[in-house]
């Protein structure tokens, strides 16, 4: 896996890169997890805290399949 160089606000929440894309995913879904930001209601919402608006493009709630084309543009 090819490692990516990721922006400062990917930074703030999977921690330091370069890193691979499927590690980035991995310590995002921990993060979700840890701060018990899934809709209740749709566990395949999340809903966004202010770290994860700022990659959300500022939205309060997101799909898993729309996270990760979001998450793309903060890895080059």
């Amino acid at each position: 896996m090819k490692p990516y160089t990721l922006s400062a606000e990917l930074q703030a929440v999977v921690g330091k890169g370069p890193m691979a894309r499927g590690q980035v995913v991995k310590k995002l879904w921990e993060y979700i997890k840890k701060g018990n930001m899934q809709n209740p209601k749709n566990k395949r919402n999340i809903l966004a805290d202010e770290k994860l608006q700022a990659i959300f493009g500022g939205k309060k709630e997101v799909t898993m399949f729309e996270m990760t084309k979001l998450v793309s543009k903060h890895m080059s």
